[in-house]
């Protein structure tokens, strides 16, 4: 009788093959969601780029409240270059003309600027002075000149950025 009986290890080893475990099943009934999320985001990245936006709902700028319009024959102009060295060209005229080209040495450009806003002070009562950049010169260039011309009492400094054509 003993020997119809079959083992227990025959007994269990058929179970094990027929039905997979409850927990190798809960293991393969989650979803990995990471790749929809990925998709959503391209899609959403697609979106955005492909999308025009409407002209008809630009908004309009006020014109600068505090800004006023500032005569250049009024005025003693500067003009710095950008000439990608350690130091800007700095020219006393409206535009970069070699003949007004101040010293390149800072102390006796500062003398220059200094003895330019004075003159034109004193002699055709310019009392503001206009500063232009082009628009690459770094910040420190366009201070020196400020910090130079500020010595004489009595000026309005204006700043301008030149942009390329």
């Amino acid at each position: 009788m003993s020997s119809q009986l079959p083992h227990l290890d025959e007994v269990l080893e058929e179970h094990d093959e027929a039905e997979p475990s409850t927990k190798k099943r809960r293991e393969d009934d989650e979803m990995d969601i990471t790749p929809m999320i990925d998709i959503t985001f391209l899609l959403l990245i697609f979106f955005i780029l492909q999308s025009t936006p409407d002209k008809s709902t630009a908004i309009q700028l006020p014109d600068a409240s505090n800004g006023a319009p500032v005569s250049q024959m009024e005025s003693t102009v500067f003009t710095i270059g950008d000439s990608g060295a350690e130091s800007n060209p700095v020219y006393n005229a409206d535009g970069k003309i070699e003949a007004f080209r101040l010293p390149d040495d800072p102390k006796e450009q500062a003398e220059a600027i200094r003895a330019a806003v004075e003159e034109g002070l004193a002699a055709e009562g310019k009392s503001d002075v206009i500063i232009k950049a082009d628009k690459a010169v770094k910040c420190r260039a366009v201070q020196s000149v400020m910090k130079a011309a500020s010595k004489v009492k009595g000026v309005k400094l204006h700043l301008a950025v030149l942009t390329p054509k």
